[in-house]
């Protein structure tokens, strides 16, 4: 009992440049405001989106004629659109699509990016060349021409969809895991790591791949609302997901004739699009200032 008391008074007593690296970054995202509110919005706004199909008051296709663009009122808090649909009802089911498409076409970018730049890094040499000639040649193209020209040619489903928004994305991922890699090849516990037999499979998931995580994470974070207004942008132009299934981009198109007589019906859409990216920038840049050994540790 003396033993475990003791312990626990010389845990407390660590000074602060001995807690966990874990702990400091947890400090470090916490100064950070805009990250911490924006945190909180994103949790609330995703538990939403996602248990749509039980707090939502309608069906995302329930049509009411006779109610039909109707303005926000307590039957309705956002209005309806043209066919009489509850608008809250419809950018709750539509969050599902837009944040299911962000986060996995984000995902999916990132691990190619990552896979592609810890390659080129750590072999160097013809295979460092041809893949970074290729992610130059991949950079160059016009990504939204591509993108257009891709989904009219493609069946708007959602695996699809986060299929081509991950082929035309991964490119920065690849170049930023490719400067770390090359960096940290360097390094002893690398080296040592090779001495002794270790494959370089295992060298690079093992060693190299978790000390590069930091740019990854904040890459990816940063993607997830790049990929957002992407599929917004293919659904506005009626290249994306296909009513009546609803998605943000797509219920801005629907909006268009009604802008300036219904602005309800392009606010509320155009909100939740701007408040996710925003609050996800928000956290991405919370996440690079906690992960950045740069920074300082005080606080």
């Amino acid at each position: 009992m003396t033993n475990s008391r003791l312990q626990r008074k010389q845990q407390k007593a660590l000074p602060t440049k001995e807690r966990t690296q874990s702990s400091i970054i947890w400090r470090k995202f916490r100064r950070h405001k805009a990250a911490m509110v924006s945190a909180a919005v994103l949790l609330i706004l995703t538990t939403m989106v996602f248990l749509a199909p039980w707090i939502a008051p309608y069906d995302f296709d329930e049509i009411d004629l006779p109610n039909r663009q109707e303005p926000p009122s307590l039957q309705h808090p956002l209005g309806t659109d043209d066919l009489g649909r509850d608008l809250y009802t419809r950018i709750l089911y539509g969050g599902r699509i837009s944040i299911t498409i962000g986060l996995f076409a984000a995902l999916a970018s990132t691990l190619l990016g990552t896979f592609l730049g810890a390659l080129a890094g750590f072999y160097g040499g013809a295979i460092d060349n041809a893949i970074m000639r290729f992610t130059d040649m991949a950079i160059s193209v016009p990504s939204l021409p591509l993108l257009i020209v891709l989904s009219s040619y493609s069946s708007a489903a959602i695996p699809i969809m986060i299929l081509i928004i991950a082929l035309l994305s991964w490119m920065s991922t690849a170049r930023v895991v490719r400067g770390a890699v090359h960096s940290i090849k360097q390094q002893e516990f690398v080296n040592a790591a090779a001495s002794i037999g270790g494959r370089n499979g295992y060298i690079i998931l093992r060693h190299i791949i978790p000390n590069v995580m930091g740019p990854v994470i904040v890459g990816a974070t940063l993607g997830v609302g790049g990929a957002i207004i992407i599929e917004s942008s293919l659904s506005f132009l009626g290249l994306g997901i296909s009513p009546p299934t609803p998605t943000w981009g797509n219920m801005l198109q629907d909006s268009q004739a009604t802008m300036a007589s219904k602005p309800w019906l392009t606010i509320f859409p155009g909100l939740a699009i701007l408040i996710t990216v925003l609050c996800i920038n928000f956290l991405g840049e919370g996440l690079h200032d906690a992960l950045d050994p740069t920074l300082s540790n005080r606080g």
